[in-house]
């Protein structure tokens, strides 16, 4: 029984007490009791009754998330699902969307119909328009119930970013973060041809042409589109705002919108890459191939792959945890224009669809998964002793544990973003020191996402995006990666056909949204 607490009582013992008359409610032990520092939203987690939320009903979720599964998922979900029977009466059945064809995967996931208890949440999955479509139940009247310690601990600013008209849609990740794209290349043999270091789009030629004449590697071995076109993006200082075709020609410039490929930065970027294809800069099957990039390098067949700095990290310290003999560097996409923008809060975050009937032990099982340690260490890390082992204190951890092969059991990797919480985050023993560099880079040049939260249900267009994409898919993929005999013909009757698909209707359409955004905001 709950003694009475008195007005002398402190916010941080409230907390506690609630956080264990949880714990004990559900039948288990939650040490993660909210930290000080962040109790900075102004809400409070209410002290439920004595009984607490009630989970004498046996519950099974079904939980999707973005990307692949690991080769353990069954085995790690077994544990979480042993720990979940125990303290809530629920079990998961944990799904991936996989990294084919996945947004195309997600919509449907979210407009079929099937039951679904928790989601991966992002701007970049069409958050804001999903949530002004219906498609995840409002959260605001359920967090302080069901997720109190979620509730009690993420900041005002992230809940105002999953608020729409009013409702909360979304739990945002609690883990402020820089994702620029950039390079992970061999920087040992940067060094052997004696090369500048990466600067700009010349001495990036450079290497690339070294490796291939001198190495005898193909750089940017496998898939190379995302590889070619993000460095388009960032070189040019392009701001996409639909898919590859639309958007804002610089950050300065955010109502200068336009159709990408009917620009002259466009065409002679496409001339550039059918040189870098003549080069064998990548394969002619590069749109093709369904390996990444990145296996390549790791066999000495590939030079270079783009990544953000974190997924960067992961892959050096994977290079290193093997053992791999090579030297590997990281150049970040900011450099060319010297600014960088910060994720969003939802970024990375979990809904519930509207098809769930089981809100409620959804959002407990998130509120366990974010706050109590032995959930969070065993979703986001795998199982200690395999995956990982201790380091040499709370805040370090060793991948893999001592004496596992990663050949032979590869790190836990999955999309565990939608949960992550800065305080738990572990810091790999031995690890790519370069990450922390890079926060100290950017936290002087950060400038704020004003292109990130235009929204646009496109319903009115819809048609002409349609019949948008599908022409993009056949002729700007191929363009981009200089696979056409004749790029003035080729880029011609891309234009042509992007105009007869109405290219320039959903110009109309998304530069009208984006004028009433940026006047409600005050962006010139």
């Amino acid at each position: 029984m709950m003694r009475k607490v008195t007005k002398r009582l402190t916010l941080v013992l409230v907390m506690s007490l609630l956080i264990s008359l949880l714990a004990a409610c559900g039948g288990g032990n939650n040490n993660s009791a909210a930290p000080e520092k962040e109790k900075n939203n102004g809400n409070t987690a209410p002290v439920q009754g004595e009984a607490g939320p009630d989970t004498s009903k046996k519950v099974k979720l079904t939980w999707y998330l973005v990307g692949d599964a690991h080769k353990d998922q069954d085995k790690i979900v077994a544990e979480w699902n042993k720990m979940l029977e125990k303290d809530l009466n629920t079990t998961v059945d944990l799904k991936f969307t996989t990294w084919n064809d996945w947004l195309t995967k997600y919509n449907l996931l979210l407009t079929s119909g099937e039951k679904i208890d928790m989601i991966f949440a992002s701007n970049w999955a069409d958050f804001y328009k999903l949530a002004k479509q219906g498609a995840f139940k409002n959260l605001k009247d359920l967090l302080p119930t069901y997720a109190p310690v979620t509730w009690a601990n993420v900041p005002k600013q992230d809940w105002d970013a999953v608020t729409v008209s009013d409702g909360i849609f979304a739990v945002p990740n609690t883990n402020p973060e820089y994702t620029p794209l950039g390079y992970v290349y061999r920087e040992d043999w940067r060094k052997e041809l004696n090369l500048p270091e990466f600067t700009d789009l010349n001495s990036i030629e450079a290497y690339m042409d070294a490796v291939k004449t001198q190495k005898k590697v193909t750089p940017i071995n496998g898939a190379a589109y995302e590889n070619v076109n993000d460095l388009f993006k960032f070189w040019t200082d392009t701001q996409m705002i639909t898919g590859e075709i639309i958007g804002a020609t610089s950050y300065a410039t955010p109502r200068d919108i336009q159709i990408i490929p009917f620009t002259d930065q466009y065409e002679a970027w496409v001339k550039k890459m059918k040189e870098w294809e003549q080069k064998g800069f990548w394969n002619k099957n590069s749109l093709s191939s369904k390996q990444e990039a990145g296996d390549f390098i790791k066999t000495g067949q590939g030079a270079i792959y783009w990544r953000n700095p974190s997924s960067a990290g992961g892959f050096i310290n994977e290079v290193q945890a093997k053992g791999l003999k090579m030297e590997i560097g990281f150049f970040p996409f900011t450099r060319f224009h010297n600014y960088v923008i910060p994720t969003l809060p939802i970024a990375n975050g979990m809904a519930i669809p509207k098809s769930s009937d089981n809100a409620e032990r959804s959002l407990m099982v998130l509120d366990k998964l974010r706050n109590d340690p032995a959930y969070y260490n065993l979703m986001t890390y795998g199982i200690e002793g395999t995956h990982w082992a201790k380091g040499d204190d709370d805040k370090t951890i060793v991948i893999p544990a001592p004496g596992v092969d990663l050949n032979v059991t590869p790190r836990y990797d999955i999309a565990s973003w939608g949960w992550r919480v800065e305080e738990n985050i572990k810091k790999e023993k031995g690890g790519w020191e370069g990450l922390d560099k890079l926060k100290e880079e950017f936290k002087p040049i950060s400038k704020p996402d004003i292109l990130g939260q235009i929204y646009l249900d496109y319903d009115p267009v819809k048609t002409e995006l349609a019949a948008v994409n599908q022409v993009f898919e056949q002729y700007g993929r191929p363009l981009m990666l200089g696979l056409t005999s004749d790029v003035d013909a080729s880029l011609k009757v891309y234009r042509d056909k992007l105009k007869a698909a109405g290219v320039e209707k959903l110009l109309a359409y998304v530069q009208g949204e984006a004028n009433k955004y940026f006047d409600e905001k005050g962006i010139q």
